[in-house]
C-alpha cells in the first residue's frame, strides 16, 4: 500500500470524482450562509443542504468537495486523546436525483482499491439490516464475501436528524490489523477495540421522515458521503492517530521545537502539544474565513481555542507568543488547498496574535483571583467553584468556561455549570430588555399580531420622494388608536411610502405627511420584522384617522445628502481594500446626512500618508464620475458577478446589487445617487480604534466637507491676522514666535533664579529658633512647585537642622511645601501631617513623608493663614 502525503490525497480524491462527471466546489466557508441552524459548519454536507431540501437548485446533480469543518461538543476530550479534533477536513462525493447506491458503492470499492492501492482483504463494510439491495451490491457486484459485509441495526446504520430526508447507510472499515486489537477471539468489525475503524460512510437518502414517525419513499433518491480526510490519511500512511499524519505531524513538531520538549515522552506535555496542534489548525481556519474573536457565538468559539492553546502553551513553559508563528506553519501546509490563507497571511497571523496578547495582558490577573478563591474554598472545605465566580471569571477577564473547568480539575475540584449559565442568562435578559427599550419595539409582537400581521408597507423612495398613501395604523402612548390629534406625538403606519426606513447603516428619512385636515412632521421612520414602516412624528395640526389619504413626502435636500455620503461608503470600503490590503472587511457603518461613518477590519492605526492616500483614492473616483447603477438579481448570481457582501449580513434569495463604474460593486438596500461626482468630495476628519482589530474613519462629503474646509479657512484667517501674517506666511510666522517665547521663557527662568539666590540670604535671617531647630516661614508668590521645592532645598542646607514653609500663589493656584532635615524629623517632626492640616486653609489638600510633603490648592487668599497654621503645627511637634 503505497503512502500519500495528506495533501495528495485530497486531490486524488476530488480527481477521480471529478473523473466520474463530479462538479468539485471549493470548500465553502466555515461561517455559514442564510443558515442559523447551525454556527458553523461541521459536516461536508452542511453546505449542500439546501440541494438536497430542494430550496436552490445544484450547479451540477454530482458534486464532490473537500469542506473544512469545525465542531466544539468534545473540545474537552481534545488533547487528551490521540483521536479528538475541533478540525477536520471532510471528503465527500454528493448526487441529488442522480445516481445511487450502485454507483457510490463501486466507486467507493474503486477508489480504495486501485486508486490508493488499499488491499482488498483488510477492507470490511457494514450495511442497515433491512438493505438487501446494499448487501446484494456489495457481494453480488462488488464480490465482497459475504463474511465481510455486517448487517447492524438503526444506530448504526440509518441516518436521520428529526423529520425530513434519510435513509440507511453502509461504512466501509479498515482493519489495521490484530496487533492494535484487543486479542478477543470475537473480535470483529464493531468491537469497541483500535483494530476496525470506520472510515467512509455512505448514506443513502431515500425516505421521508413524517412527524408520527412513518417513512415515505423519496421521489428524488440522493447520495452523501463522508469521510474524513485525516482518518484516511492514518489509514494510508499507516499511522496510529491524525496527530501523526504528515501536515498536522509538522505542526506538531513545531509546538515541540518552540516549547523545547519532545512528543510521546509525558502525558500531560502530550495533552498540551495535542491541544494546540489542534487548535491552531482551527483558529488559523477561521480567521482566513472571516471569523474575529468575541464573546459571543463564532467569535467565541475562536476565542476559546486561541485562548486554550495560549495557556497550554504556558503549561508546556512556553513564556513569550508564540501562535502567530505557529499559524505560520498551517498556512504554509494548507494553502495548496487553501489559497486564500496565503493571501491573508499577515491578516491570520495578526487577529491571532492581538487575542494571544490580550488574553495574557488579562489571565494573570485572572489566575491570581482564581488561586486565591480556590485556597479559601479548600480552606472552607467546599469543592465546588461558585457559579457567579465562574461568570465574573468569564465576563471580567475574558476566561473561556472550559478553562477555569481545566483549573479546577487540576486541583480536583469542580465548576457550578447551572449557576454560571443562569448569570449568563440573567445577563441576557437584562442586554434584551436594554435593547428593546432601545428599539422602542418592546410593543411591536403584541400590536402587530394576529391578522395585522399580513399588512405590509410597500417601499416607493428608490424611485420617487413623494408618494399618495393610506393610513393603516395610527400608535400612541404604546397603543394602537383610531385617530390622533394636534401636539400629539405619534408613529403612523402606511400601505405605501417614500420615507427610507433605518437599516444598513442609513438612517431614516424625516419629511411630512399631509392630509385634508391635518399635517405632521415625521421626525424619523424605522421597520418593523415583518416590513411595517413606523413614520415617528408630531402632529402640527388638524388631526389624523386610520383610512385617511395622504401625502407622504420627505425631505428632499436631506436624503440627498445622506445618498452621498451612502454611496461614498462604497467607494472608501474599496479604496481601504485596495490600499491596505484584502483583509479590510466592512465591520459597521453610519450613514447620515451630515456625516458618514465607516468601521472596518484592521489592526493598527492608519499613518498620515495612508489616510491621504485613501482620502486621494476616493476622490479620484468621484472626480470620475462614474455612473452609479442599481440591479435585483439571484444572489447567487451577485456573488458570482463579484459583489462584496457584508460579513455576517442575511440576504434574501433576490438581492439589490450597487454599483460605482466597475470600481465598486456591493449588495446594498440603501439610497444612492446617480454618479460619484455628485458626491462632490470627501474630507477625512477622524480615525480611531473602537476594537480589538477594528478601525473607524468619519468623513464628510459635499456640502458638508466644503463647509469643513471654510471653518477651517477662516481659522486660518484669523491666526494671520493675529500674528499680522498672510495665511500663506503664517505656519512660519508662528514657529518663529514660538522660538521667541521659549527664548524669551528661558531668560525669565534665568532671571527667577537670580531673584531667589539674592532673597536666600533675606530669608535666612527670618529662620526663628524653636527648641533648637531653625522654622523658616516664607510666601514667594509667582514660584511654581518645583521652584518652591527646590528653593526649600537650598535654605534646608544653609540653616542646618531645619524646618522649611514655603506658599506661592502661582497662576491662581496654591502651592505649599513643607521640608525638613533629619535631624529635625528625629526631633518629632512629620511634614505630611503638617502640610494635610495646613493646605484645608487653602481650599485644598495634600500630605507626604516625615522629610517632604507638598500641596495644592484653590484659595489664593487663605495662602497666609496656611503658612500659619503649619508654623503652629510645628511648634506643636517639637514641644
Amino acid at each position: 500500500m503505497q503512502k500519500f502525503g495528506l495533501n495528495e490525497l485530497r486531490e486524488k480524491y476530488l480527481s477521480f470524482f471529478e473523473s466520474k462527471g463530479h462538479l468539485r466546489l471549493p470548500s465553502f466557508s466555515l461561517v455559514p450562509e442564510n443558515d442559523p441552524s447551525v454556527l458553523l459548519i461541521n459536516a461536508g454536507m452542511t453546505p449542500l443542504k439546501p440541494y438536497f431540501t430542494g430550496q436552490k437548485i445544484p450547479p451540477s446533480r454530482r458534486v464532490t468537495t473537500c469542506q473544512k469543518c469545525i465542531r466544539t461538543p468534545d473540545i474537552d476530550n481534545v488533547g487528551k486523546t490521540s483521536r479528538h479534533a475541533t478540525f477536520f477536513e471532510m471528503l465527500g462525493n454528493f448526487s441529488f436525483g442522480d445516481y445511487f447506491k450502485k454507483e457510490a458503492i463501486t466507486w467507493a470499492w474503486e477508489f480504495f482499491t486501485e486508486v490508493l492501492g488499499i488491499p482488498e482483504e483488510r477492507l470490511y463494510v457494514s450495511v442497515y439490516f433491512e438493505d438487501d439491495e446494499a448487501f446484494d451490491i456489495w457481494n453480488k457486484v462488488v464480490g465482497l464475501p459475504k463474511e465481510k459485509i455486517f448487517r447492524m441495526g438503526k444506530e448504526d446504520n440509518f441516518w436521520e436528524h428529526g423529520t425530513g430526508p434519510c435513509g440507511p447507510c453502509s461504512e466501509i472499515y479498515f482493519d489495521r490489523g490484530k496487533d492494535k486489537g484487543c486479542g478477543k477471539e470475537t473480535c470483529t468489525v464493531g468491537c469497541d477495540c483500535d483494530r476496525f475503524i470506520e472510515v467512509w460512510n455512505l448514506v443513502f437518502s431515500q425516505f421521508d421522515r413524517q412527524e408520527d414517525g412513518t417513512y415515505l419513499p423519496l421521489k428524488q433518491k440522493n447520495i452523501d458521503t463522508g469521510m474524513g480526510l485525516e482518518r484516511l490519511a492514518c489509514v494510508v500512511q499507516g499511522v496510529d492517530n491524525i496527530f501523526e499524519v504528515d501536515t498536522v505531524r509538522t505542526v506538531l513538531d513545531h509546538v515541540c521545537r518552540i516549547a523545547g520538549v519532545r512528543y510521546g515522552e509525558d502525558y500531560k506535555k502530550d495533552v498540551s502539544i495535542r491541544v494546540i496542534t489542534d487548535h491552531i489548525r482551527g483558529s488559523s481556519m477561521l480567521v482566513s474565513d472571516g471569523v474575529l474573536p468575541s464573546n459571543e457565538g463564532r467569535g467565541y468559539v475562536l476565542r476559546r481555542l486561541i485562548r486554550r492553546a495560549a495557556r497550554h502553551g504556558r503549561l508546556l513553559g512556553i513564556k513569550d507568543a508564540f501562535l502567530s508563528e505557529l499559524a505560520e506553519t498551517v498556512i504554509n501546509v494548507s494553502m495548496g488547498a487553501y489559497p486564500h490563507m496565503d493571501e491573508k497571511r499577515d491578516y491570520i497571523k495578526k487577529v491571532i496574535s492581538i487575542e494571544e496578547e490580550k488574553f495574557y495582558n488579562t489571565i494573570d490577573q485572572g489566575m491570581n483571583i482564581l488561586e486565591e478563591y480556590v485556597d479559601e474554598l479548600k480552606r472552607q472545605g467546599s469543592d465546588t467553584i461558585s457559579g457567579s465566580m465562574v461568570f465574573k471569571l468569564h465576563d471580567t477577564y475574558g476566561f473561556p468556561v472550559d478553562l477555569t473547568r481545566e483549573i479546577a480539575q487540576e486541583h480536583s475540584m469542580k465548576i457550578d455549570e447551572n449557576g454560571f449559565h443562569e448569570e449568563m442568562r440573567k445577563q441576557k435578559e437584562k442586554a434584551r430588555e436594554a435593547r428593546l427599550k432601545k428599539e422602542n419595539s418592546a410593543w411591536e409582537k403584541d400590536l402587530f399580531s394576529g391578522g395585522y400581521k399580513s399588512v405590509v408597507t410597500e417601499f416607493t423612495g428608490y424611485n420617487e420622494y413623494e408618494t399618495e398613501a393610506t393610513v393603516r395604523f395610527i400608535v400612541l402612548d404604546g397603543k394602537l388608536v383610531e385617530n390622533a390629534q394636534m401636539d400629539d406625538e405619534v408613529a403612523v403606519v402606511l400601505d405605501r411610502t417614500p420615507f427610507y426606513a433605518e437599516s444598513g447603516g442609513q438612517v431614516g428619512d424625516t419629511g411630512v405627511i399631509t392630509g385634508d385636515n391635518f399635517k405632521m412632521t415625521v421626525n424619523d421612520c424605522k421597520k418593523t420584522s415583518d416590513g411595517k414602516y413606523l413614520h415617528y412624528g408630531k402632529i402640527e395640526s388638524g388631526m389624523v384617522q386610520v383610512n385617511d389619504r395622504v401625502i407622504a413626502k420627505v425631505d428632499i435636500e436631506r436624503r440627498k445628502c445622506t445618498a452621498r455620503n451612502h454611496t461614498t461608503t462604497h467607494i472608501l470600503h474599496r479604496a481601504l481594500k485596495k490600499i491596505l490590503g484584502d483583509h479590510v472587511h466592512q465591520a459597521g457603518s453610519l450613514v447620515a446626512p451630515d456625516r458618514l461613518r465607516f468601521d472596518f477590519t484592521h489592526f493598527s492605526p492608519l499613518t498620515e500618508e495612508q489616510i491621504e492616500a485613501v482620502e486621494s483614492e476616493v476622490n479620484s473616483v468621484i472626480l470620475s464620475n462614474y455612473p452609479v447603477t442599481v440591479r435585483e438579481m439571484p444572489l447567487e448570481e451577485a456573488k458570482k458577478a463579484g459583489a462584496t457582501a457584508l460579513f455576517g449580513e442575511k440576504y434574501g434569495d433576490i438581492v439589490r446589487v450597487v454599483s460605482v463604474g466597475d470600481y465598486s460593486m456591493e449588495l446594498c438596500g440603501g439610497t444612492h445617487i446617480s454618479s460619484s461626482g455628485e458626491a462632490g468630495l470627501i474630507k477625512i476628519i477622524g480615525e480611531s480604534g473602537i476594537a480589538s482589530g477594528v478601525r473607524r474613519i468619519e468623513a464628510l462629503t459635499g456640502t458638508g466637507a466644503i463647509s469643513w474646509y471654510k471653518n477651517k479657512e477662516r481659522t486660518l484667517r484669523k491666526v494671520a491676522e493675529i500674528v499680522k501674517s498672510t495665511p500663506d506666511d503664517t505656519p512660519f510666522k508662528v514657529n518663529n514666535l514660538v522660538e521667541e517665547i521659549k527664548n524669551l521663557q528661558k531668560e525669565l527662568n534665568s532671571i527667577k533664579d537670580k531673584l531667589a539666590n539674592q532673597s536666600v540670604n533675606d530669608l535666612l535671617n527670618k529662620a526663628e529658633d524653636v527648641s533648637g531647630v531653625k522654622v523658616l516661614a516664607a510666601r514667594l508668590d509667582q514660584l511654581d512647585m518645583t521652584a518652591l521645592r527646590n528653593m526649600a532645598d537650598t535654605l534646608k542646607n544653609k540653616l542646618g537642622a531645619s524646618v522649611v514653609v514655603l506658599a506661592s500663589g502661582f497662576d491662581g493656584k496654591v502651592s505649599l511645601v513643607v521640608s525638613a532635615t533629619k535631624d529635625a524629623v528625629s526631633r518629632g517632626i512629620h511634614c505630611g501631617k503638617i502640610i494635610s492640616e495646613a493646605a484645608k486653609a487653602a481650599g485644598g489638600g495634600g500630605g507626604g513623608r516625615p522629610d517632604m510633603a507638598q500641596a495644592g490648592g484653590k484659595d489664593v487668599n487663605g495662602i497666609d493663614n496656611a503658612v500659619k497654621i503649619a508654623v503652629a503645627k510645628i511648634k506643636e511637634q517639637l514641644g
